[in-house]
């Protein structure tokens, strides 16, 4: 590790500190329905604690702090990039279950919560594996350019239903599920019929789950399957734990004010994946690109006789790419809309 542990706990410990306080900020719990404007404020302050944190980067970080923060900066926008196509399965998954507005900021801030801890593993076991087996960098990548193919022919319909969730059949077998919203409640006590209390030895009222939990668990394993292509991709411009797990995570806290402001207009980015394919395909051939000692190596053990050049894409020149390819997508999506 390039910082001593208390640095790593002392940023856990602000980033609990920013959930708590982002939760307060959207008002109480289950009574309040996030606007647009209240949405877009957040999402703002969340961009600027991101930027002022890479500020904080550039000056303090003990080791080529100037790389580091653009390192950051670039990891932060391709996470943020990527993450935006969780909205869109977000917003269909909610559509699915009847979610009301009022309830989705519980049900999400439960799933961030839950995928910081997950990332954070994820990227804990990247980072050791690359230490050990930098080769695998290779298999990111072409990991990374097929994901990215996928991205223009993949349907989020078939991501947010619950039926093909192989977690939520796991649940429904250990644990009863009501039909019913009951509020902002994950579990709710019913009462049994009388027909089957001659068949039970339990009390008058069994616990059951509700719809907004089945929802947190789709969100959940949903959330581990983007996992499995934005870290890699943050992994092409970093690989610093730290730069690489701060960028991450910075980008998944602003996500829950993010879902909310995108939510109004999600129809107007219907080309925003295409974009987001083109980010995977170009941060993939960014990896291989680096491999050139490990894909030279392979060539010549198959009897072929050419040796690949190594080609460096710098960090700046891969946040303009970004930018543009998310900026174009985004550009062409609202030119389609306003056409139709």
């Amino acid at each position: 590790m390039t910082l001593p542990l208390w640095a790593w706990i002392i940023f856990y410990v602000l980033v609990l500190i920013m959930l708590i306080i982002d939760l307060k900020m959207f008002g109480k719990k289950g009574q309040h329905e996030v606007n647009v404007k209240e949405a877009l404020h957040m999402t703002a302050v969340w961009i600027a604690v991101s930027l002022l944190f890479c500020v904080g980067i550039y000056f303090f970080y003990p080791i080529a702090s100037h790389e580091k923060a653009m390192e950051f900066l670039a990891g932060y926008l391709i996470e943020k990039s990527l993450s935006m196509d969780n909205l869109f399965v977000f917003l269909m998954l909610f559509t699915f279950f009847g979610i009301e507005r009022k309830y989705q900021h519980e049900v999400l801030f439960w799933g961030i919560f839950g995928a910081l801890v997950l990332r954070s593993i994820f990227i804990f076991a990247g980072a050791a594996m690359v230490e050990q087996f930098e080769w695998i960098l290779g298999l990111f990548g072409l990991f990374l350019i097929y994901s990215g193919g996928k991205m223009f022919g993949h349907d989020e319909e078939q991501l947010t239903d619950p039926s093909k969730n192989i977690f939520v059949k796991w649940f429904k077998k250990f644990f009863p599920v009501t039909d019913k919203m009951h509020g902002d409640k994950f579990f709710i006590r019913e009462e049994i019929p009388e027909t089957k209390l001659l068949t039970l030895h339990s009390s008058l009222l069994t616990k059951k789950a509700t719809p907004l939990f089945v929802a947190l668990i789709v969100i959940e394993t949903t959330d581990v399957a983007f996992a499995v292509d934005s870290i890699p991709a943050v992994f092409s411009v970093s690989r610093d734990p730290f730069i690489v797990l701060t960028s991450n995570i910075f980008a998944i806290l602003g996500l829950r004010a993010m879902y909310f402001a995108l939510a109004a207009v999600a129809r107007y980015f219907k080309l925003l994946k295409y974009g987001l394919g083109l980010i995977l395909i170009f941060v993939g051939i960014k990896m291989l690109l680096a491999m050139d000692e490990y894909i030279n190596a392979l060539l010549h053990l198959a009897g072929i006789h050419y040796t690949m050049p190594h080609i460096e894409i710098s960090t700046p020149l891969s946040l303009s790419v970004i930018f543009g390819l998310l900026t174009l997508s985004i550009l062409f999506s609202l030119a389609v809309k306003k056409k139709g």
